[in-house]
């Protein structure tokens, strides 16, 4: 009589390849919500829902693409299905919505279109500690006229009205009666720190062309009595003086820590005695091992630019060295920063 011997299979000793399965597919996830959203899904689906024949025929696509992009979307939870019908879930009905307050589809399309093929050369950035994102002409400023297209502007001003409305409620600015936003881009985080504090008045300071579409957003905010502009390049021109309190908003990533103690220097140059320094950024750990959110826009800052994301301790010891007094850390939650470094002018 022979005995059978039954293998049992082999007991896992170690985590399983989730992690790194989520990772190397994080494009899929990427990639499906651009494709709706350059195909219009979400603004279709906002009349009422649709069905997988009813949005291909609205759309003009294929019935396996249609049934296809709809199941990945439900998924990934941005769709609900009710009675056989495709409806905008909350997160894209609030934002995935042409029209809708915080449109917030403008930033995905421009991370896809305009940081994504630096992206795809990130380990040639890593060897080569070179910026890997194509820019027209490398030998001008990157945020030169033409270097950066208009889409960039756009894509980050709902990201930036996000960050400024927690900042705004995090930091009391009460106190504060002229602030400048150095670096202020088309004029977003002004906009929302105005309406947060009815007495507050303000600059934005940026490079000219950026001025012309911070003008236009001021004006149809209705602000144009309390937001100035001034063009200027920080490292060329003085910063201008008349201000109680100068903001430096996802501005010193993009430098390294020379240039960045050059731009600190000189935006204290331009305040008073007690006036306010606010260096509002994606803080990086002391310790350096995140938060996933900071380390990864770091990842983005060296494909993409001369700088890094920093420690609070980093922005806190540069301020000092600078002569500032009452250096302090306020931290919230928001897309673009989860702190403000506050710094005055001794």
């Amino acid at each position: 009589m022979t005995a059978e011997t039954t293998i049992a299979p082999a007991a896992q000793t170690g985590p399983p390849p989730t992690l790194l399965i989520d990772l190397a597919t994080g494009l899929w996830r990427a990639q499906t919500l651009t494709a709706a959203i350059e195909t219009g899904l979400f603004e279709t689906l906002d009349d009422g829902g649709a069905t997988a024949p009813e949005l291909a025929d609205r759309l003009g696509i294929g019935a396996r693409p249609a049934e296809v992009l709809l199941t990945a979307c439900t998924a990934l939870g941005l769709l609900e299905q009710r009675g056989g019908r495709y409806h905008n879930g909350a997160v894209a009905d609030r934002y995935l919505v042409p029209g809708r307050p915080d449109y917030f589809a403008d930033y995905v399309l421009m991370v896809a279109r305009y940081t994504a093929p630096g992206w795809l050369r990130a380990t040639e950035a890593v060897r080569t500690d070179a910026p890997t994102k194509p820019v027209p002409d490398p030998d001008r400023n990157m945020f030169a006229d033409g270097n950066r297209p208009e889409s960039f502007w756009d894509g980050l001003f709902t990201f930036s009205t996000l960050t400024a409305r927690r900042m705004a409620a995090a930091v009391d600015l009460s106190g504060v009666r002229r602030i400048l936003d150095v670096g202020g881009g088309a004029g977003a985080t002004l906009i929302e720190l105005h309406r947060r504090y009815p007495h507050l008045t303000g600059t934005v300071l940026d490079l000219p062309h950026v001025c012309g579409l911070a003008r236009q957003r001021i004006d149809a905010a209705g602000l144009a009595q309390r937001i100035g502009t001034v063009p200027a390049d920080f490292f060329k021109d003085p910063i201008p003086s008349g201000h109680d309190a100068v903001l430096l908003s996802m501005i010193l990533h993009d430098w390294d820590e020379a240039q960045n103690r050059r731009i600190i220097a000189g935006c204290l140059d331009a305040l008073p005695s007690g006036g306010t320094l606010l260096i509002s950024e994606l803080l990086v750990d002391d310790d350096k091992s995140g938060p996933v959110d900071a380390a990864l826009m770091s990842m983005n800052m060296l494909v993409g630019t001369w700088g890094r994301n920093y420690t609070a301790a980093e922005y806190a010891g540069w301020l000092r060295d600078a002569g500032c007094a009452r250096v302090r850390t306020v931290r919230f939650d928001s897309p673009g920063a989860n702190g403000v470094v506050i710094g005055e002018k001794a």
